[in-house]
């Protein structure tokens, strides 16, 4: 899904493998295997691919809607992971641009980044186990199994792990911009 869409956008400016590469500091390489599927891209490449093409994150995911519904299984939907922070994200919607649900999984001293970001979104986060701290200016919020926090995106944020077990959360966000 990714990779076709990868592929599109890149021979739509009639770009090489290695003229994108040399663009965006990425491997020739790995941008063939994300686009024959062979590899998952990380969200920092995620992030510097569609910075280039002028796209958020989520346009690199979105898909034509073929039915009214779409089923997704454990085991076939897209992962991201941060190479950065070890957040991992688990895509748990079909990418059609309006909403993101996301699965995380972050180990103890995980964050979902180094440095708190923000963009033009509404956030929800909702602990399905573990502790997760929740960054938001200069407010913190600690979070447990069954609490959920609402955000405004455009104020700088992280999700941090500052506990002693593996946290899992779902993220939702409108629109997407992981």
């Amino acid at each position: 899904m990714i990779g076709a869409r990868l592929h599109e956008l890149r021979t739509n400016r009639n770009l090489s493998l290695r003229d994108l590469g040399s663009a965006t500091g990425l491997s020739a390489t790995l941008l063939s295997q994300i686009e024959r599927g062979v590899t998952q891209p990380s969200l920092k490449s995620l992030r510097l691919l569609a910075d280039y093409f002028g796209q958020s994150v989520a346009d690199l995911f979105q898909e034509p809607w073929k039915d009214d519904a779409v089923l997704t299984r454990p085991g076939e939907r897209q992962t991201v992971l941060d190479d950065e922070s070890g957040l991992r994200y688990e895509r748990l919607t079909h990418g059609n641009g309006r909403l993101e649900v996301l699965h995380g999984t972050m180990q103890p001293g995980d964050s979902s980044g180094l440095e708190p970001r923000s963009h033009d979104a509404v956030e929800c986060a909702y602990v399905l186990s573990g502790e997760l701290t929740v960054e938001i200016g200069e407010e913190v919020f600690t979070l447990v199994a069954g609490e959920a926090i609402t955000l405004n995106s455009l104020k700088p944020h992280r999700y941090c792990n500052r506990g002693e077990d593996v946290t899992e959360f779902t993220l939702s966000v409108t629109p997407p911009t992981p």
